[in-house]
């Protein structure tokens, strides 16, 4: 049985909890190893605020590639049908042709840093509604959706989605929900379920 997709119990883990949402999206309940939840909260949340306070800056662009890593060499030592790449600066963009786009393609998914008000914030990337609008799970249970065309809210699919945003937002290089800005802060993880061998 799939999940449903859940939410941050903080305001600083929507990269852990986005994390776990991709592992949540690709898998069965009864497939997911309960070692791969441990690993993704203890290397999330790695950062320190301003004032010292510890993890309180979210997590890291260096966490999440350390997590892809982990993430392969798991799948690989493991025998887990799993696949994740990190891209980040111009690689990392969602456009017709992109790499994030054929892995939404392919059934996979795509985690997102970009923007929540004047925040870096994590997204998961579910599905291609067209060629204009992404279904999108924002792990911050918030209605950013109520004043923007860009950004239509979704009660009913709690496995998949609960946002549509059109594509064309997260390239932006504004300050602007949703958008990545500018290139050199951008990253996405991809992540793929692989057929069983």
């Amino acid at each position: 049985m799939k999940n449903r997709l859940i939410y941050q119990t903080t305001r600083y883990d929507c990269g852990p909890t986005s994390i776990t949402n991709a592992i949540r999206f690709l898998f069965e309940r009864e497939e997911i190893p309960p070692i791969i939840l441990k690993y993704i909260w203890t290397m999330g949340i790695d950062t320190f605020a301003d004032d010292g306070a510890p993890g309180k800056a979210g997590t890291s662009k260096a966490s999440m590639r350390y997590m892809a890593a982990w993430f392969e060499c798991y799948a690989q030592k493991c025998g887990f049908p799993l696949k994740v790449l990190f891209l980040d600066s111009e690689y990392a963009s969602v456009h017709k042709g992109s790499l994030v786009w054929r892995c939404l393609e392919e059934g996979g998914c795509a985690l997102v840093r970009c923007w929540h008000g004047t925040n870096g914030h994590y997204v998961l990337l579910t599905e291609l509604m067209s060629d204009e609008w992404i279904g999108v799970f924002d792990p911050f249970e918030e209605d950013v959706a109520a004043e923007n065309a860009n950004i239509r809210p979704v009660d009913d699919d709690p496995r998949r989605k609960n946002r549509i945003v059109r594509a064309s937002v997260f390239d932006h290089t504004d300050v602007e929900n949703y958008a990545m800005g500018e290139p050199e802060r951008r990253e996405i993880l991809l992540f793929w379920r692989l057929p069983k061998s």
